[in-house]
This record gives structure tokens, sequence and C-alpha cells, in this order.
């Protein structure tokens, strides 16, 4: 991967959390050490303890910043029949603990997920990307071809300048000093209103989010800002977004876009606060072979509001993957723009 993104000074070495991840139904986790790395991974079991078919392909979910592997569980669970789903942890975040040179870059993102698919042998994969994670995986689909089947994009963070009104407190996380300005005036913050907050800018309607769920993100919100490293993390993944954006020639991430050859679903939603709709057709034309799918009621994370439509999405995407190898289509060089929107609209 190219190293010429973002990059500070290296921090100490963390162990990881000793509060195992929260997992769902059939769900396991594994932590996977490379050097310098350690990513927990969360893996999805095939619906009912039943041997799984021989035809599920192996899928990799990235997730976005501040998020974890655990935002993926209800798309994996959904599409348990169809692949075999891995989530992970990107350095820092969830359940793993920071990488040991203190680089948050995209780039380094990327590197950590290249650096996992090879050591487990898992490339090509179906690669899963939401906000930050659509960043990282395009940077890995453009650069690594071989290790990526198809490229599915929920919100991907790719450069919108000036971005929207309602994402600019999150661009300004990167400014220095603001951070401590934020993290003083919301010391009296109970771990329920910092989720309020969280839902509001993440979905489109946060009312879907029913109280059990509630509690959970709060205990969850509760744990990982009492890490020590929790807002180095946040502070230098928004900056390494920040400076993504701001790159030229080859290592910008929307001639990255245009270099990837997988076949790629894009997925965005109307009322997301945070990567705007309007950047939809953009990408639809960078990415060479893409399928569009707006979802109007939808925020920031489609796969969590809206994951039986992401489903059909993608399986739309694998059908049609498999009639083009059918009747001998080149995969990948074959330029189709398809939107998707009409589908979602009465959902």
């Amino acid at each position: 991967m190219p190293s010429t993104d973002y990059s500070q000074a290296a921090a100490p070495p963390a162990a990881v959390p000793p509060a195992g991840p929260v997992l769902a139904d059939g769900e396991t986790s594994r932590t996977v050490r490379l050097p310098g790395l350690a990513l927990l991974v969360r893996s999805r079991a095939h619906h009912g303890g039943r041997k799984p078919p021989a035809d599920r392909e192996p899928a990799m979910f990235v997730h976005g910043l501040g998020g974890s592997s655990q935002n993926w569980s209800a798309l994996m669970a959904s599409l348990a029949d169809t692949v075999e789903g891995h989530a992970l942890d990107l350095p820092g975040f969830g359940h793993s603990p920071p990488p040991d040179d203190g680089n948050y870059s995209v780039a380094a993102h990327a590197r950590a997920v290249v650096r996992l698919l090879e050591e487990e042998g898992r490339g090509p994969v179906h690669l899963f990307g939401n906000s930050l994670g659509g960043a990282v995986t395009v940077k890995v689909a453009a650069a690594r071809p071989d290790l990526v089947r198809t490229l599915t994009l929920v919100s991907p963070a790719l450069p919108e300048l000036p971005p929207q009104r309602t994402a600019l407190p999150t661009a300004l996380a990167s400014v220095p000093g603001l951070p401590a300005l934020y993290v003083r005036a919301t010391r009296g913050w109970q771990p329920e209103r910092r989720t309020q907050a969280l839902l509001s800018l993440c979905y489109g309607d946060p009312s879907v989010v029913g109280d059990p769920e509630r509690a959970a993100y709060a205990a969850e919100y509760q744990r990982r800002i009492d890490l020590p490293y929790f807002w180095d993390v946040m502070i230098g993944s928004t900056r390494g977004i920040v400076n993504a954006y701001t790159l030229g020639g080859q290592h910008s991430l929307w001639r990255q876009a245009e270099r990837v050859l997988a076949p790629t679903l894009l997925v965005y939603g109307v009322r997301d606060k945070l990567v705007s709709v309007r950047m939809a057709r953009r990408a639809s034309r960078a990415f060479r072979d893409s399928r569009l799918l707006t979802i109007p009621g939808s925020g920031h994370v489609a796969m969590m509001e809206h994951p039986h439509l992401v489903d059909r999405a993608f399986r739309d995407l694998r059908d049609e993957i498999a009639a083009r190898a059918r009747s001998g289509a080149a995969g990948g060089t074959v330029t189709a723009t398809t939107d998707m929107s009409t589908a979602a609209s009465g959902s």
C-alpha cells in the first residue's frame, strides 16, 4: 500500500481490553496477532448449525469511524446462507488494541486489512466497507485486486469538499485543541446522552432503536470512552480521513476508485448527515463497474438500519456476477451503472 499518507509518532503497545466482545447468536470471535498488530475478528456461522452450502464464498466487513465489527452483525446474519462472513475491529477500535506504530491513516488501516486477508488466505473476498471502512476498502480493492471479488460500499468516506454542514463537527475533531475542549464541555454527560447524540448523527430515524439496544449501545460507548487510548485513536483516524481527502494525484481516493476492477455496489442514505447523498452520482461514475442503491429513509449506517435492503442488493450483485460468468462475459471489465433506488423507495 502507498505509505505517503498521514503518520504520527509511535504509541506504546497496549494489551487487548480484558472484556470480551458482545457476540450475537451464531457468532464467534478470535484475535489474530501479526507483527506490531492484533486484530479482533468476528465470524458468523451458517444458519441453524447445518452444514454450510459448498458455494459460500468468504466476505470481509470493515466498519467506520468510532464503530466496530459489531456494526455488521445484522447483515452478516442475514447473509449467512450466502457468504462466510468475517468482520474485523480496525486497530484501536472495538476490541483491537492500538497498533505499535500509532499510525491511524487510511493507508495504514488498509494495510491492516490486507495483512489479515493474506495471513488467513481468504482472498478473493466479497469486501464490505462503511464510512471510514469504505475509504479503507477502496484502497484495498485498488491496490490488491487479487484479494477482492466484489466491493460493497455503504456511505463511503470519499472526498467531499466542502463537507456538508452536519459533518463539520466530526471533521473539526482533527483540529489540535478542539477535542480537549469537547471532552471538557461534555464531561458531565451520561452514557445515555452520548448514545442519543451518536444515534441522531448516524441513523436516519433513531426511534427505530429500542430501549434494550440503546442500553447496550450506552454500555459499549462507556467501555470504549474509558479506554486510555480512545481519544488518540479517534483523533488520529479523523486526521487520517481529513488527510486522505486532501491527497492528489495517484493517491487521491477518487483516483483510487477509478482503478477498482471489482464489481461495486454503492449504498447511500438520503438522510445521511455525514456523507451527502449528492456524492452518490459522482461515485457511480467513478467506479467502472457500479450499481447504486439509495435508501430514502436511511442515514449513515444502512447495514444497521436496513440490512434487508442491503442484503437484497448484494444478492442481486452476486447473481449478476454468476450470470456473467455463465455467459462467458469478462467480469470487472464491463462498465455497468445501475440505479436501484426505486427498489427501496417503498421501505
